[in-house]
């Protein structure tokens, strides 16, 4: 294949990538309890006075809607990350104890300070993310001041258990805390504000940033750290920016809609079946699905429970679930 049909591919995945996220946006505003068509949907937005329509779109399904799609851009991105990082297809961003950090911290919002608001979880959430990232690359640092990919991962499989531990204990124990601490960990978009958003948005943000300026060094890690070094590749420095950029990506998601379930994994190991393995093609088309997954999930929760509605972390492991399960059949040598 000629690098000039090369391109044309990738511009015409990116716009049928735009078009869906654009597609899943519109439904996301659309669906809920009280369905709007496209025009109610264009005056909601337009129409800024207090409708009816007004309200719906701006106070109620906005808000989720960029969540939504902040959050999926910054899980899938990750994994993309962790999956490069590690050199393994199957994993996630939660390896580095990231989610597992995130869940302790909340516990312990609720239950030694007393926080009852999930806006008020945001920051505890979010610094806990960050120690436990830093706390299992500090493990996995061996004598040569290098992170072993290997190390890593069993670092941060070994944290995630005894954190997670710990915060069963106290849930056990403290019945607010767990009453609180189970709506947050079920993973959603709903009954979040902008300020949630403009929150986390200016970490996900650089996160994404980094993110795209490491495709190029993530591509040479992928031929071994002696060919990466050969390349003039720094690969401990690449490393160490590519783990503080899964850790702001997944730790501000995280933080602000509490964990959603195989957008991470499932995402860009899909997206290397079908577009091959330049990191680079492959972070800008997760930073489009992501969100259209989360979106996507977001919505049935909304049809299939009305006039209730099911949370976007348990749709998201009901739909990743049996796709991994595909993909590891498919995998599996004949």
């Amino acid at each position: 294949m000629t690098k000039r049909s090369r391109r044309i591919r990738l511009a015409a995945a990116v716009i049928v990538g735009v078009a869906v996220l654009i597609a899943f946006t519109l439904l996301s505003l659309a669906i809920g309890s009280k369905n709007l068509n496209t025009g109610e949907v264009w005056n909601g937005l337009l129409a800024a006075d207090g409708s009816r329509e007004s309200i719906i779109v701006w106070q109620l399904r906005m808000p989720r809607t960029l969540l939504a799609i902040v959050a999926g851009a910054a899980l899938a991105v990750s994994g993309v990350l962790m999956q490069a990082l590690t050199r393994n297809p199957l994993a996630e961003p939660g390896l580095l104890g990231v989610n597992a950090g995130a869940a302790f911290s909340v516990v312990i919002a609720i239950s030694v300070f007393g926080v009852t608001r999930s806006d008020e979880y945001l920051w505890f959430a979010f610094l806990g993310a960050g120690a436990a990232a830093v706390f299992v690359y500090l493990i996995s640092i061996r004598r040569t001041h290098a992170s072993d990919h290997a190390r890593l991962v069993l670092a941060g499989v070994a944290l995630t258990a005894s954190i997670g531990a710990c915060t069963r204990i106290i849930t056990l124990f403290d019945a607010t805390a767990f009453d609180s601490y189970r709506f947050w960990v079920i993973g959603s978009v709903a009954n979040r504000g902008f300020d949630t958003i403009f929150s986390v948005l200016p970490f996900i943000a650089a996160g994404l940033v980094l993110a795209f300026l490491c495709g190029p060094s993530l591509n040479a890690l992928a031929l071994g750290d002696e060919q990466a070094v050969s390349l003039g590749v720094p690969v401990t420095a690449v490393r160490v920016v590519v783990i503080a950029t899964i850790t702001l990506l997944c730790g501000a998601a995280t933080a602000a809609a509490g964990p959603i379930a195989f957008v991470g994994l499932v995402v860009p190991h899909v997206l290397r079946l079908i577009a091959g393995v330049d990191q680079r093609i492959i972070l800008v088309l997760s930073a489009l699905v992501g969100p259209s997954l989360v979106l996507a999930a977001d919505v049935i929760g909304r049809l299939i429970a009305q006039p209730s509605e099911l949370e976007v972390g348990v749709v998201t492991a009901f739909i990743g679930a049996p796709v991994l399960i595909a993909l590891l059949l498919r995998r599996r040598p004949a």
